[in-house]
């Protein structure tokens, strides 16, 4: 089983595999495809799935309320018992999707965005869901995305990810990054902060005990111009990658 919730700051943070992960057995998910065009959110779920949640607002500057949808599949199969493993039981493994779809000029929407890779699997028992505490939302026009941490063994770490997009060059690119983490067992925090816009890092570091922290900028390594699908899987994801 892969390890990943490389986006926690790193250096601090290392996630112990228990034997017992190894024999939980993850059903694989072929993902259906989203129709092109639909005239409300419910025409854009398949069957076996259901509508988690929907967000309307603009998001190509036309007017318009455009729909953020995360869909969720309902397969049983997917619901895996860890009767002699650590953490939740039953798991459900269910994975989701994200799709995106602009308001047409004739009424209904068009489909631009079916990712299934940026939201991860809920598929260690020891780790909450990643995006029960997290959410997907608009603001100012701009698609975010925030994912939360919490371990109930394996690491003392917990912190939040978000990552914002913004629909621009017919695409929707990576504009921010913001990730903070704090360990419940000594209260260091460190948080991270990308303008990838600007070009500009933010890194800050201190402890919940006291108020002082120390803070630093530096550039980006990289021009690149990063999209959701590329983002890939949002908890493996370096942010400071230099291609």
């Amino acid at each position: 089983m892969m390890m990943r919730w490389g986006w926690l700051l790193g250096s601090a943070f290392v996630l112990a595999a228990p034997s017992a992960w190894a024999e939980l057995r993850i059903p694989a998910v072929r993902y259906p495809g989203l129709p092109a065009q639909a005239a409300s959110a419910e025409g854009f779920v398949p069957a076996g799935w259901r509508l988690e949640s929907q967000v309307a607002d603009d998001l190509n500057g036309d007017g318009r309320p455009d729909l953020v949808l995360v869909l969720r599949q309902q397969d049983p199969a997917n619901v895996i018992r860890n009767d002699d493993g650590l953490g939740e039981n039953p798991l459900d493994t269910n994975p989701r999707m994200l799709a995106v779809a602009f308001a047409r000029d004739g009424g209904g929407y068009a489909l631009v965005l079916q990712n299934h890779s940026l939201i991860p699997r809920h598929d260690i028992p020891t780790i909450d869901d990643m995006l029960e505490e997290g959410g997907v939302s608009v603001q100012r026009g701009a698609l975010r995305v925030t994912l939360h941490f919490w371990a109930n063994a394996g690491s003392w770490s917990m912190g939040n990810t978000t990552y914002t997009f913004r629909w621009q060059n017919g695409r929707f690119e990576l504009i921010g990054f913001d990730s903070d983490s704090v360990m419940r067992n000594s209260g260091a925090s460190e948080s991270l902060s990308i303008n990838y816009s600007t070009g500009k890092v933010k890194r800050t570091v201190g402890n919940m005990q006291d108020d002082k922290e120390t803070v630093t900028w530096e550039k980006l390594p990289s021009p690149r111009r990063w999209t959701l699908d590329e983002v890939a899987d949002g908890s493996a994801f370096d942010p400071l990658q230099a291609r």
